[in-house]
């Protein structure tokens, strides 16, 4: 069995895409999977299976439109990917304020070009990282006005989903105590 970490884009923001974190549950262990715990009701879940992490994603978002009436991106990682994502984090002295750090978790990779647009939004107090699909986004003044963060989708163009480091932080934690 592997422990993956599944990430939702979009759910339950500002009433729109509704979706019970309990009937989430339900629905995945009826489809057979395992040790299913989410976090907070923006969509954050992790779960033990035997599918690759490809298949996970697409058997979860299957089952969306059925359960919930409408679709849903998701972005998996199995728990090495997300222990080494942790590891590799440039930004340290940002655990000191754990929401000023976010991981960008990428599904694809942006161009140079994007990345150097990207680059040139940024502000004084603002800096990045890419390494192995996660751009780590340093915002010590909010993310909220952050001007990097307002150009990810626009700039970036790949699917992507974000979440500040104490959730990364929690996240782990959840998926070691299965």
């Amino acid at each position: 069995m592997t422990t993956y970490i599944v990430l939702f884009r979009g759910i339950n923001v500002g009433g729109n895409k509704v979706v019970k974190m309990e009937t989430l549950r339900t629905v995945l262990n009826k489809a057979g999977f395992t040790d299913v715990k989410t976090y907070i009701q923006s969509g954050n879940l992790v779960l033990t299976s035997n599918q690759t992490a490809r298949r996970v994603g697409e058997s979860i978002s299957a089952l969306f439109p059925t359960t919930f009436g409408f679709e849903s991106r998701v972005s998996v990682r199995n728990i090495d990917e997300w222990n080494c994502m942790i590891a590799k984090n440039p930004y340290p002295g940002a655990s000191d304020n754990p929401k000023s750090l976010h991981a960008v978790i990428l599904d694809g990779d942006p161009t140079e070009s994007a990345l150097a647009d990207f680059a040139g939004k940024a502000s004084e107090s603002e800096s990045f990282t890419l390494r192995n699909r996660v751009l780590y986004l340093y915002t010590p003044d909010g993310f909220g006005t952050s001007k990097l963060a307002l150009a990810l989708d626009k700039v970036l163009k790949v699917p992507l989903t974000a979440r500040n480091w104490r959730t990364v932080l929690t996240i782990q934690k959840m998926a070691a105590a299965i």
